[in-house]
């Protein structure tokens, strides 16, 4: 009797030591030789196995154990379908996992499309799919729970209308490549940032606050937004300027152009073939007034454009002695002396 308890417990403790030493030493020194040889998908397929060797490892001591014991015939069977159910769904884990890191790797090489969605969908389509098939393994029947899953469907559909109206309209933004992440947005409520993510509920948007916006995706699907990185990320600068009646305006166009030229260099070196040039179009009241049109990356630089632009055109200008006129206004009093002089006395 002694030693039909002791060789189960030997499985045992053989199954814990094995999956020990696996993890600790056989698991680990081999994910460092693979990341050290950066092989594609390893990091993957190593995160999908974390923790399940040693798990693995401990049901084969347990399913030993349980044969070497010789239980009774009922109660060993009901032991064996246990691991067994054990074993497959860890396997099914491992499958998801793998199935939903590859998808997000792909979809991350794919620019602009949500990673998170679509791989967090296949992960949940491996889960339901082995966990059925492992049910109709161990001996139940699956048809009765998928007409009960799909008449209880339909009440759940109606239940959780706006989830999947938001997952639906998460698809379609996806799909039709309206909105991708790394996009720069404005939406009508004058919020605006970059979109990091597109999952199956909300749109998550970053704004250079480093602030994040939550949009419902259904919400976000009917809205009029503006994306500034469609139909491509480069952008035109336009800048308003004006200069004095006496300047020459040969000499304006020259000089607002090589400090254009100046920003671009620093901003966007890549773009510099793009020249940019400037158009007169207005006499204004008290300055000629011009449009710059300088060429840009993405949205974004603007900001720093604008900032530089200012800075060099001014110091450029006061160089060349370009005058940026104030705004003047010459007022012209009517009347004679008496009136003139009793208007001043009511207002000193």
């Amino acid at each position: 009797m002694l030693i039909q308890i002791i060789l189960p417990l030997v499985f045992i403790l053989a199954g814990l030591l094995a999956g020990k030493f696996s993890e600790k030493f056989v698991f680990s020194r081999l994910k460092k030789f693979v990341d050290t040889r950066q092989i594609p998908g390893s990091t993957i397929l190593f995160r999908s196995l974390n923790r399940m060797i040693f798990i693995w490892c401990v049901l084969a001591g347990v399913y030993a154990a349980i044969i070497s014991y010789h239980a009774e015939p009922e109660i060993a069977d009901i032991l064996k379908k246990i691991v067994t159910i054990i074993f497959f769904y860890s396997v099914t884990i491992v499958i998801s996992r793998l199935t939903s890191g590859f998808v997000n790797l792909y979809l991350r090489r794919s620019e602009g499309l949500s990673a998170s969605l679509f791989s967090n969908l296949a992960k949940v389509t491996i889960l339901v799919l082995g966990t059925l098939i492992l049910l109709q393994t161990i001996g139940v029947q699956i048809t009765p729970i998928v007409t009960t899953l799909g008449v209880g469907g339909i009440a759940v559909g109606l239940a959780l209308q706006d989830t999947l109206a938001n997952l639906f309209s998460g698809f379609y933004l996806i799909l039709s490549k309206q909105v991708r992440t790394g996009d720069y947005v404005q939406i009508e409520s004058d919020h605006e940032g970059y979109v990091t993510d597109i999952n199956w509920r909300n749109t998550t948007i970053k704004e250079l606050t480093n602030n994040v916006i939550i949009v419902p995706n259904s919400k976000l699907s009917t809205a009029i937004f503006t994306n500034y990185h469609l139909p491509a990320k480069e952008i035109t600068l336009t800048m308003i300027v004006g200069v004095g009646y006496d300047s020459d305006l040969e000499e304006v166009e020259r000089v607002t152009v090589e400090v254009a030229k100046e920003v671009m260099q620093e901003i966007a070196p890549e773009l510099v073939e793009n020249e940019p040039y400037i158009r007169f179009e207005t006499f204004g009241d008290f300055s000629i007034n011009f449009k710059l049109y300088m060429p840009l990356n993405e949205f974004f630089d603007q900001r720093i454009a604008r900032h530089l632009f200012v800075k060099k055109l001014h110091k450029r200008y006061q160089q060349e002695g370009i005058k940026i006129p104030f705004p003047t206004r010459d007022l012209y009093l009517q009347g004679n002396g008496s009136q003139e002089s009793e208007y001043r006395s009511q207002n000193c």
